[in-house]
C-alpha cells in the first residue's frame, strides 16, 4: 500500500484521525531537518511546530540532537566546507571562488573573535559596577568635547602664529 502525504509533502501515518494518537516514528529526514535548524539557532518551540509535533515529542526523539545545539553550527559550516572543497578539487570554478568567500569570511570572523577578546597579558579584572549605556554614552561625549576643545585651542595658536 502507498502512503499518504499531506499538503507539505510528509507522509500521513497509519491510523492519523482514528482513535488515539498513533507513536511518533522519527525519520532520518527528520533529524537532518532538527540538525539544520539547531544549527540555525532555532528554539525548541519553532523546531517542533516544523516537524509537526509537540515540544515534548521533539525533546523524547531528539533529546541526543538537542544536547548537541552549540556544535550544530561549527558542523554545518564544517560541511559546507567540505563540499565547496570537494567541488573545488574536482575542477568547478564556481565552488572555487565560493571556497575562497568562504574562506575570508572565516578569516574575518576569526580575526573579530581575536580583537573581542582581550589576551592573556592585557586582561583587566572586570568591576563589580557594570556602567550603564546612559553612564557611557555621557563619558565618551565628555571625551570627545575634551578632544574637540584641544584640537580648537591647538587650531587657535597656529592661527595666531600666522
Amino acid at each position: 500500500m502507498e502512503p499518504n502525504f499531506d499538503l507539505f509533502g510528509h507522509p500521513v501515518r497509519e491510523g492519523f484521525g482514528g482513535r488515539g494518537r498513533p507513536p511518533y516514528e522519527p525519520t532520518e529526514r527528520d533529524r537532518n531537518k532538527v540538525k539544520l535548524l539547531l544549527a540555525l539557532g532555532w528554539v525548541n518551540s519553532r523546531i517542533a511546530n516544523a516537524l509537526g509535533v509537540s515540544p515534548a515529542t521533539l525533546k523524547r526523539y531528539f533529546r541526543a540532537d538537542m544536547k548537541e545545539r552549540d556544535a550544530m553550527r561549527d558542523r554545518l559550516d564544517a560541511r559546507r566546507f567540505e563540499i565547496a572543497f570537494e567541488q573545488a578539487s574536482a575542477g568547478n570554478v564556481t565552488a572555487l571562488r565560493e571556497l575562497g568567500a568562504m574562506i575570508d569570511r572565516n578569516d574575518r570572523m576569526e580575526i573579530e573573535r581575536g580583537m573581542g577578546k582581550p589576551s592573556g597579558d592585557d586582561e583587566q579584572p572586570l568591576s563589580k559596577d557594570k556602567l550603564g549605556k546612559k553612564i557611557v554614552a555621557e563619558q565618551r561625549a565628555h571625551a570627545a568635547d575634551a578632544d574637540l576643545m584641544a584640537e580648537l585651542e591647538s587650531e587657535a595658536s597656529q592661527n595666531a602664529r600666522h
